[in-house]
């Protein structure tokens, strides 16, 4: 048995008044995140006790399998005899009062270890939980919601490019020095994702790395109890079509059997280095005790981080009865809803919107309290509860008209569900991220804080496509509803109110005016920035105008913030480049704002 035993953080009352703090515009403490140390520090297990907790394990005969940065997990392995013992508890066999004819493992009774300090959670001690994708496959015959015809993909059904061109535009936000993160319960074969590059004839540039977070496969096989790597093929296609210029997409993948191990996936992605500040989940399951997974998403809050979940693809939550919704309703994660969209040509803008019938959202089914944040937003809306968490907050388009590649073949308009929309809306954020970092240094961090006062203000349809047509049972109305949220994101808008551009402006110059160089050899320039008011952000260097047989290089390539500096250029010149006089053009790019200068060079 592989089991993962959690410690319960401390400081319980700081770290909620901290985050309310973090998240209060009015507070000093606003924005200010914490790194990994940092959080373990103040609110981590103390290493006294993790060193008790690892010792517990060891003389039980369990073998200690990963260690945790924020010593909050430990994962450990040992027969069903060891674990029982070291527990004590007796494994049992259940009926699930779920699903027919299917049984589960259990204990007997709660794990009461011989330990002198409390336990937060075992993970691994039963099999009652059983994941679910939010993908869905066009019903067979469908004829009520038509294919794509405008998307750049084969048989013009969408690509990922064509979500950016329409949630995001045409802009030079590409994720960079952005890492996502896609939660997992299954790995993948990144052939398919090979294969749907060659086949949108486009190019992927950025680095994925598929990690093992407990010794599950990385890889989908039926040895594996993997069937199709759909899910995760999709999960990678949208966050990088939306963030084609990321430094990393990370897949963290977990035990999904007998077992699961969310509690190791999400920990391993509250641990990260570096951290993905973007997260998407796609899988949804029905926990025995939905609050064992707090403790990560407290800690995603404190350093910046969001979780974005697929909020479902069964329609109004709660039916039918045994649809899953966690943690789609949690009240510390970014639930995401499905639109149906349609764009005015490939790759081209966004046209209109509605909501996506088969869309999860509702009233939380589990009860879970209605947060602060939410509470003004739902007075005002018909359908909300006033005591309960609605959802979903957001949305994007979900629908049956998807290009996608899995189990080495692709199919065009066949794929649909909310799956699509949770990482479609992480590569978005990976954007916004972007921009937050070159302006502040500080990333964005958790959004329903920021998302609620946006849509209850006057800028509201700027930064947000208001769904106002269609229904998943509930009807989407003007401002928020059950079925989409606050809606989709309206372009770089939404961006630019959660991450304003820089404010103050720079110059630029270089020096000498004019720079002679024989054919064969290089010569050097100077370029020089400044900045005025409050101007804080990296400035980079480009040239242009050189002409055949002329390279040029700038040492450093980018001015870092608050962008004033020096770089050197340098300027080679082949043997063979025409002689006379040449204008070059350097371009300087940061916090919104470009600016040129120009300099000749003149080849004898």
């Amino acid at each position: 048995m592989h089991l993962t035993i959690a410690l319960p953080l401390r400081n319980q009352p700081a770290l909620m008044s901290f985050l309310s703090d973090l998240y209060n515009p009015a507070s000093p403490s606003f924005h200010q995140f914490l790194t990994v140390e940092q959080f373990t520090a103040a609110y981590g297990p103390t290493q006294e006790d993790y060193n008790a907790l690892i010792g517990f394990a060891q003389t039980h005969g369990l073998t200690v399998f990963a260690t945790s940065p924020n010593r909050v997990n430990l994962q450990v392995t040992g027969t069903a005899a060891q674990v029982e013992a070291a527990f004590h508890v007796t494994l049992n066999q259940y009926r699930d009062p779920d699903v027919p004819g299917r049984t589960f493992y259990a204990p007997n009774v709660e794990p009461m270890p011989d330990l002198s300090i409390p336990l937060w959670h075992v993970s691994g001690l039963d099999s009652y939980a059983i994941p679910h994708h939010a993908l869905s496959q066009r019903p067979a015959g469908t004829v009520m919601e038509p294919n794509a015809t405008t998307g750049s993909c084969p048989s013009a059904s969408f690509c990922g490019s064509d979500m950016r061109a329409a949630y995001y535009g045409t802009g030079s936000l590409t994720g960079a020095g952005e890492s996502v993160g896609l939660f997992e319960f299954l790995g993948t074969n990144l052939s398919d994702l090979t294969k749907y590059y060659t086949n949108a004839h486009q190019t992927l540039t950025v680095p994925v790395t598929v990690k093992s977070v407990d010794g599950a496969p990385t890889t989908c096989t039926a040895s594996a109890g993997c069937s199709s790597d759909a899910e995760q093929t999709l999960d990678m296609t949208q966050a990088l079509g939306m963030a084609p210029g990321l430094s990393s997409l990370v897949m963290y993948v977990g035990k999904s059997s007998p077992s699961l191990d969310d509690a190791g996936i999400l920990n391993a992605m509250a641990t990260a280095s570096p951290l993905d500040h973007q997260i998407g989940c796609s899988w949804m399951w029905r926990p025995a005790d939905s609050a064992t997974d707090d403790p990560y998403f407290l800690e995603f809050q404190a350093q910046g981080q969001n979780f974005f979940v697929a909020a479902g693809d069964s329609g109004k939550w709660p039916t039918p009865a045994s649809a899953f919704y966690w943690p789609a309703e949690s009240p510390n994660i970014v639930a995401v809803g499905g639109t149906s969209l349609k764009t005015a040509s490939a790759g081209g803008a966004w046209a209109s919107e509605t909501a996506w019938s088969h869309g999860g959202g509702g009233i939380s089914p589990d009860h879970f309290a209605i947060p602060t944040w939410q509470v003004t937003t739902a007075a005002g809306c018909t359908s909300c509860s006033q005591t309960y968490r609605n959802a979903p907050d957001v949305s994007a388009n979900s629908d049956y008209t998807f290009y996608v590649c899995a189990d080495g073949s692709c199919t065009a308009n066949n794929y649909g569900g909310t799956s699509f929309a949770a990482p479609m809306w992480a590569g978005y954020l990976a954007l916004a991220n972007q921009q937050a970092m070159a302006n502040s240094g500080s990333p964005i961090g958790f959004l329903n804080p920021t998302f609620y006062p946006i849509g209850l203000g006057s800028t509201y349809n700027a930064n947000f496509h208001d769904i106002t047509a269609g229904s998943n049972g509930y009807s989407a109305t003007v401002g928020f509803d059950l079925a989409t949220g606050w809606g989709s994101p309206n372009g770089p808008t939404l961006i630019n109110t959660l991450a304003p551009p820089a404010s103050g402006d720079f110059t630029i110059g270089v020096k000498p005016a004019t720079v002679p160089i024989a054919r064969g050899a290089a010569g050097h320039a100077r370029v020089t920035t400044t900045v005025s008011g409050s101007f804080n952000s990296a400035v980079a260097l480009t040239a242009t105008g050189m002409g055949s047989g002329v390279k040029v290089t700038f040492n450093p390539a980018s001015i870092a913030a608050p962008g004033a500096g020096t770089s050197t250029i340098t300027i080679k010149v082949g043997a063979n480049a025409t002689t006379g006089t040449r204008t070059i053009t350097v371009t300087g790019t940061g916090g919104g704002k470009t600016h040129t200068a120009t300099f000749k060079i003149t080849i004898s």
